[in-house]
């Protein structure tokens, strides 16, 4: 068996600061350093709760490991191109393997083309579109995992422009019926296989709207 780290590294990011600081310090003769940590919930590699957008929806105090732990379809975007819509009817040539229950993983590579310290990550990012959405939600999956921005309009956030609800399609079709969103993985390029054993522990923070996670892959059997 084989473990990927589908985890990115938290350092400071253009959209994401992070505080990091020394309160304890060798250097300056302490016994021993600490350091504290600062970021926001939905900063790297991080887990979406449906209180995220919805006033109403559940927090993390509600989402079990269960939603964010199991089986998952590696579904093969590799070949995917800047700016291109990825729709219901791609998504079903490439995912005969995902079953009820799983964790669908749409893995791109994005990262690989783009860094995501890039502006161009994120504004000439693939997106999902509203159909393809609605599919992922008739196959009866328990979370969508991704390592690219996912809906077209998140790109429009780098700009402080907020777009309606509908327009964040993965959000309003799949987070407002529960569906967990793990979004910016990376590493995915690692996956060789169709389905794996995905382990998504998300921090512990009670009552929130999401939360920062470390999340792995479990590899085994036959290559695709």
């Amino acid at each position: 068996m084989r473990i990927v780290d589908l985890t990115r590294p938290v350092v400071d990011h253009f959209r994401w600061p992070v505080e990091r600081t020394l309160l304890k310090d060798h250097a300056k003769g302490d016994l021993f350093q600490i350091t504290r940590l600062g970021l926001g919930t939905h900063a790297f590699t991080h887990v979406d709760a449906p209180r995220h957008y919805f006033p109403e929806g559940a927090t993390t105090s509600d989402v079990p490991l269960e939603a964010t732990v199991g089986p998952a379809a590696v579904i093969d975007l590799f070949d995917v191109r800047p700016n291109e819509a990825v729709d219901a009817r791609r998504l079903a040539s490439r995912a005969a393997h995902l079953r009820a229950g799983d964790v669908a993983l749409l893995a791109t590579a994005w990262d690989r083309r783009h860094p995501i310290e890039d502006d161009r990550f994120w504004r000439e990012a693939p997106f999902l579109t509203r159909d393809a959405a609605e599919w992922l939600l008739a196959r009866g999956i328990k979370a969508l995992a991704v390592d690219f921005p996912q809906d077209f309009v998140i790109r429009d956030l780098l700009d402080g422009i907020v777009r309606p609800i509908e327009e964040h399609v993965t959000h309003d079709v799949l987070l407002r019926r529960g569906v967990i969103l793990i979004e910016y993985l990376a590493n995915t390029q690692a996956l060789e296989r169709e389905r794996v054993f995905l382990c998504c522990l998300p921090l512990k923070i009670p009552d929130c709207d999401g939360a920062p996670a470390r999340v792995v892959a479990f590899l085994e059997g036959p290559l695709r």
